[in-house]
């Protein structure tokens, strides 16, 4: 079954037909280090994680980059706002972001080059601009790119660039033929970093990092590059612009966008209040309820974050583990080495396949779980036991049900009841029933009741999970 993947710029589902056969290359534009990761980065970083996870399952030989943008305006802005060397800025943060996205099971990409090393490759590919005429060095220092020569400008967003002139205006600094242009390189302020180049002292613009870096990890003609929603334009159309005019070939062959990220329906932003950042959403939810919910919607779509949808994906996933409660944490089996003809996996397939559809995917891996709670009702451990391992294999490809059972279902966040102070209650409990004091016995689990965590008495004795 082949994949079919929703491009950006043809504006339609198309057959993923790698440039070379067995073999993915995917670029996807990473964060500007300036600041902790957001929900909206979350979305990006978990949407081409499943991506990813599936093509390798699918066996792909995936080549996955994802860039850092270590060298901006925002970047100097709040290094120089903090009093620090900007360096010392994008390594704290850099390392913020690898925490947050282990946290998530974000695997790592194959690489993940940092714009400050490869200056050398973008003073080449702006030196190939002026050369082809495409770009020009203008009198205050900045080079610019020629947006009036790309006959192609506009492709990916679907602007017209004759409409971008209504409205634009040149700034007072700048001297731009057009006010279309954008900066390939930037002159340097008195005291600013800056490197070398054949027009001065400066430092790159945003736009062409992403050229230089994608066109140097994967070569001039590439098979996916994403990102997020905002990016389409100028972003990504300045990347094509830039690369396609360099080197006279066509770019990336596929554009995949994630959908945008909304704050009880509302758009996210500092303005409004209700801006939240990785580290913040997992301090009150457990990292594989914050992945569940940013795949509980097609990567495209827009999401809409709130409590009620955060605790509508606790309770989904609750339902999993306590399909899975009690049995074993088995070896994972390869996607590949799955039963083919098995009706789940075939159905799972089918789903994925069609553009990644995650949502649907989680729909096959519930009607799996109704079946292994008829097992279990049953008493068919063998057959329980063989569910739950497919289940789990399933779930992988989505980065989720990696955990033991009891231990999802028992995790807390900050300021909840301890398992510590939970296990001496019902120690206590215990105790009070055997001295018949069966009052405090039920004080006990009231108590507990009322702090989110619930009892459940057997022949085996007594376990408890958080409601």
């Amino acid at each position: 079954m082949s994949i079919q993947i929703y491009n950006t710029l043809s504006r339609k589902k198309e057959a993923l037909t790698p440039i070379d056969p067995g073999k993915v290359k995917m670029y996807v534009c990473g964060m500007t280090v300036y600041d902790y990761c957001h929900l909206g980065h979350a979305r990006v970083l978990v949407a081409f994680d499943v991506i990813s996870r599936y093509l390798r399952a699918k066996g792909y030989e995936l080549n996955y980059v994802r860039n850092i943008t270590d060298i901006d305006d925002k970047i100097l802005r709040r290094a120089e706002e903090n009093g620090e060397q900007y360096t010392a800025l994008t390594e704290r943060f850099i390392a913020a972001m690898h925490e947050d996205a282990e946290r998530l099971g974000i695997a790592e990409p194959n690489a993940e080059p940092r714009a400050t090393a490869h200056i050398s490759d973008i003073l080449a590919m702006i030196t190939q601009l002026i050369e082809r005429d495409y770009a020009y060095a203008a009198a205050n220092g900045d080079v610019y790119y020629r947006v009036s020569r790309f006959a192609d400008y506009g492709k990916l967003s679907g602007k017209n660039p004759e409409e971008l002139l209504s409205g634009a205006r040149i700034a007072v600094d700048e001297a731009k033929e057009d006010p279309r242009d954008f900066a390939l390189w930037k002159a340097a302020k008195a005291g600013e970093v800056s490197w070398p180049s054949p027009w001065g002292e400066g430092r790159p613009g945003w736009h062409i990092e992403c050229s230089a870096m994608s066109t140097c990890c994967l070569g001039d003609n590439f098979d996916i590059h994403g990102g997020g929603p905002d990016l389409v334009f100028p972003h990504h159309e300045n990347e094509i612009a830039q690369s396609e005019a360099a080197t006279g070939k066509p770019y990336a062959n596929t554009w995949m966008h994630a959908g945008a990220v909304r704050v009880d329906n509302e758009k996210m932003s500092k303005s409004l209040g209700n801006f939240f950042t990785i580290r913040e959403i997992l301090d009150k939810y457990h990292p594989e309820v914050v992945r569940y919910f940013l795949i509980s919607s097609h990567y495209r779509s827009a999401i809409n974050y709130s409590e009620e949808n955060l605790q509508i994906a606790r309770q989904n996933l609750e339902r999993f583990y306590h399909a899975l409660k009690g049995l074993p944490l088995a070896a994972l089996t390869p996607y590949g080495d799955l039963p083919a003809d098995n009706a789940y996996v075939q159905r799972f397939d089918a789903a994925m396949s069609d553009d990644f559809a995650a949502p649907e995917a989680l729909a096959v891996l519930f009607d799996l779980v109704r079946e292994m709670n008829t097992s279990r009702a049953a008493g068919d451990m063998e057959k329980l036991t063989e569910q739950a391992g497919l289940l789990r294999s399933l779930a992988a490809v989505l980065g989720v049900l990696g955990c033991e059972a009891e231990a999802f279902l028992q995790a807390g966040s900050a300021g909840e009841l301890s398992a510590e102070a939970i296990e001496a209650l019902i120690a206590e409990r215990v105790q009070a029933k055997k001295d018949r004091n069966f009052a405090r016995a039920d004080e006990i689990r009231e108590s507990l009741l009322e702090q989110g965590v619930v009892l459940e008495d057997s022949r085996q004795g007594t376990t408890w999970r958080r409601s």
